[in-house]
């Protein structure tokens, strides 16, 4: 697949440098005058190499839509979790792992990613292998297969992808 070179602007470049040096601030959480013009060198520098190169236009109504997915993904994360500790404590620990194939009928590279990290961030279950649009997927037992398998979570994600153009 050949990704298009898309040039973004001043604007951006300065954003993209400017957070990036917040999250070096934060990561380093040192203040003095070295580590920040350390920072902010580093920080201009790897946004500028990555300015040419990168397919990423910024498009905020989809940024949006994910920030609106996390607290559905977080409570998602909170149930696998409850249910996922219920097998662990239970005397006879009624685990039954099982390998997944899922066809996704996702379109789009990001989306993909999204679904794949959204199930491996859920307890229970992990994205062994992404393939184009086919997942194989491992769950601890039934329940937490067949969540995977309902489309739930996938559906949520195209939903989020439904304007963007396919790319795979």
């Amino acid at each position: 697949m050949a990704t298009r070179s898309r040039p973004i602007s001043s604007e951006f470049l300065f954003l993209k440098a400017l957070a990036l040096f917040v999250f070096w601030v934060l990561l380093s959480g040192s203040f003095d005058w070295v580590h920040l013009g350390l920072g902010l060198i580093c920080s201009f520098g790897v946004a500028w190499v990555n300015s040419g190169h990168s397919p990423f236009v910024p498009k905020f109504r989809l940024w949006l839509s994910i920030f609106l997915y996390l607290p559905w993904l977080f409570y998602k994360i909170f149930e696998s979790g409850i249910h996922l500790s219920k097998l662990i404590l239970h005397p006879s620990l009624p685990i039954e792992p099982r390998l997944i194939s899922v066809e996704t009928k996702l379109r789009h590279q990001a989306a993909v990613v999204l679904f794949g990290n959204s199930i491996t961030l859920t307890p229970g279950t992990i994205t062994v292998e992404v393939e184009q649009n086919r997942l194989i997927i491992h769950a601890m037992d039934k329940d937490l297969g067949d969540d995977i398998e309902s489309k739930q979570m996938e559906s949520k994600i195209a939903d989020i992808f439904k304007n963007e153009e396919p790319d795979i």
